[in-house]
């Protein structure tokens, strides 16, 4: 049978040496940065933008409709090459049309999706300009 462990207590004089954080009387390390940080809802933006583009049934619908013929696919063509439903789908389609990325045309009960133009151009841009 194990022996239970026992905890030892140090004294204050004791205990290793550890750096101490800076206190707001201490001197700034550097210089503040000159260029202006993001504004709570440009943040918002690019956020919504890079979390469209997290999921990889997404990615894949965006790679789908960029290679289509004429540059736009049916979003009856886009449930069986993802092995997902029609609802799924289209929820997945709808986040990349609300994040600018995919144009949505209704022909009679069909839906098109296309790319919007310089969608991939801006969304790459969003890391750039940071």
């Amino acid at each position: 049978m194990d022996s239970p462990q026992t905890l030892q207590l140090l004294h204050a004089d004791e205990l290793p040496a550890v750096d101490r954080p800076a206190s707001a009387g201490d001197e700034a390390c550097c210089e503040p940065s000159a260029q202006p940080s993001l504004d709570a809802y440009e943040a918002q933006v690019r956020a919504s933008v890079f979390k469209a583009l997290a999921d990889p049934n997404r990615l894949r619908l965006l790679s789908i409709v960029k290679s289509a013929d004429g540059g736009e696919a049916c979003v009856c063509d886009l449930t069986e090459p993802l092995d997902l439903g029609q609802p799924t789908v289209s929820h997945h389609l709808k986040i990349l049309v609300d994040a600018g990325l995919l144009h949505r045309e209704k022909r009679g009960t069909w839906a098109y999706y296309s790319l919007v133009p310089g969608a991939i151009e801006r969304t790459s841009g969003l890391l750039e300009t940071l």
